[in-house]
């Protein structure tokens, strides 16, 4: 014959059987709780409100926690990218002629390339200026496509052959 006990604690419903009581003790995990599935200690299917009321505090404070580190991340993120562009327009050329600084497409556009990509004509000024200086020294430009002084490099950066004397015989 098997014989089992009840009990209700508040809305708790807990259930035992007395081979169970004898075989683990009061104190051992034979009390069952309606809706629950494996058996616990009496102070576990009761409950303990105090108990669970700690719990309740503490998972709050651990999710207050976790929200204030993820804040903490956040604005390191924002002064991180507020940092590095400002280290990015601290690099930003600036216009020899006008002092502005130069936009976005200048500046890609004036970067190093290829090698065998085309050269600015004026890397160091921005596009008002450069505008400005193709169209009133014209001379300039035909000045840097002459033949380079006996003794220096030539436009393209390069050294003429030395002139050999040249046999008559």
């Amino acid at each position: 014959m098997r014989l089992t006990a009840s009990f209700s604690y508040g809305r708790r419903i807990i259930a035992t059987g007395l081979n169970q009581l004898r075989q683990r003790g009061p104190a051992g995990p034979v009390f069952v709780r309606f809706g629950r599935d494996h058996p616990q200690s009496l102070l576990e299917a009761i409950g303990n409100p105090r108990r669970e009321a700690a719990d309740i505090r503490e998972e709050e404070e651990t999710k207050a926690r976790a929200a204030e580190y993820q804040a903490q991340v956040r604005r390191a993120a924002q002064e991180q990218a507020a940092k590095q562009a400002a280290e990015r327009e601290a690099r930003r050329p600036v216009c020899n002629g006008c002092g502005a600084r130069f936009t976005d497409a200048r500046w890609q556009a004036v970067q190093p390339k290829d090698w065998g990509a085309t050269k600015d004509s004026h890397p160091n000024l921005c596009d008002t200026c450069k505008q400005k200086a193709g169209a009133v020294s014209p001379a300039a430009d035909t000045q840097e496509r002459q033949k380079p002084v006996r003794g220096e490099a030539g436009p393209d950066g390069f050294w003429d052959a030395p002139q050999r004397p040249v046999c008559t015989e």
